[in-house]
């Protein structure tokens, strides 16, 4: 009941916020920009793409650990698939699996580290930022990649920004439906899995789940591989979209996105607590934000200052909720 008032709490949050800025634009431009057809379409397929980032993060957060190479890996699979099918002539079919197999593996050995290795989350994703992002410049020699013209590969395009039906104004975007996917895949894993719910018991104590029979070495692997995987999934939707991968600045400030989706939406960086449905509202949350920074002509050298304001503001607002709930027992 507590995590499903506090999704309550966000979507309200949510709808006051547009509804102050609507009022504001009204008053001031006598016109309603954000709710025009199309600012949503220009809005939902970063909510979903931003969210699927999200969603990968929650797995590591939810045990009380943290993935800072979200960024750089979504840089390097982006890269590496790209040059696969653009230099070597590999299908989609081919070079795809190969791109997320490489993420799947880069979780497994933070999980590794983690786990078996005893290294702080913190330093092990710290570490392969910077790693990542150096390999992916070191195989591009800094240039930029892509994935061809607007006429090839148009179905791996429509995935990462078009809409269904592909025609019109239609609002049905596939990456905002992809993100839902993996919401309710993400859950049910989460929620009403065992090796889920051993996710949440280690976050909230880590030795009393290893007591009560947890393989907890083996589950942070698990969580840190499915982070990455998703990762993977999500960084080659966006490249996909935007088509133009730049290895110094490509994903650059993506894990903070992602990690903000996830704290926003109610999981604790302490671990053991969370749901997928304050996740996905989280990350809305973050790319809205975005949207009203342009919205409201705010500089865009402010735009880190109003999500970091809002997320401290989340985070303190949950705190103090929290410290009242355990003054009332």
């Amino acid at each position: 009941m507590a995590k499903f008032k506090k999704v309550l709490g966000l979507l309200a949050l949510l709808v006051v916020l547009v509804g102050a800025v609507c009022v504001w634009e009204k008053y001031a431009h006598d016109t309603v920009r954000f709710l025009t057809p199309q600012n949503i379409r220009n809005l939902l397929p970063w909510i979903g793409l931003f969210g699927i980032l999200s969603l990968a993060q929650s797995f590591v957060i939810i045990t009380g650990g943290i993935d800072l190479s979200v960024g750089s890996v979504v840089a390097l699979v982006a890269i590496v698939t790209s040059i696969l099918m653009r230099d070597h002539g590999w299908p989609p079919a081919a070079a795809i699996p190969v791109g997320l197999a490489l993420c799947a593996a880069i979780g497994a050995w933070h999980g590794t580290l983690v786990s078996k290795a005893r290294m702080q989350p913190f330093v092990v994703t710290l570490c392969g930022l910077f790693f990542y992002r150096g390999v992916a410049r070191l195989i591009t020699v800094d240039t930029t990649r892509g994935f061809g013209g607007p006429l090839e590969f148009p179905t791996l395009k429509w995935l990462g920004g078009g809409f269904i039906p592909n025609t019109g104004m239609s609002m049905v975007s596939v990456p905002f439906v992809t993100m839902l996917f993996f919401a309710v895949l993400v859950g049910a894993y989460l929620h009403f899995t065992p090796n889920g719910r051993h996710l949440f018991a280690i976050g909230a104590n880590e030795d009393a789940a290893k007591f009560s029979g947890i393989n907890v070495g083996r589950a942070k692997i698990v969580a840190y591989t499915l982070c990455s995987l998703l990762t993977g999934v999500g960084g080659l939707l966006i490249a996909f979209n935007v088509n133009s991968i730049g290895p110094t600045d490509f994903g650059s400030f993506y894990e903070l996105y992602a990690i903000a989706g996830v704290v926003l939406g109610g999981c604790s960086l302490r671990g053991g607590t969370g749901n997928i449905a304050g996740v996905v509202v989280g990350a809305s949350l973050i790319v809205v934000l975005k949207n009203l920074v342009n919205i409201l002509e705010i500089p865009s050298q402010l735009e880190y200052v109003v999500i970091g304001g809002a997320i401290l503001l989340g985070v303190f607002a949950d705190e103090s909720l929290k410290r009242r709930a355990v003054a009332r027992l």
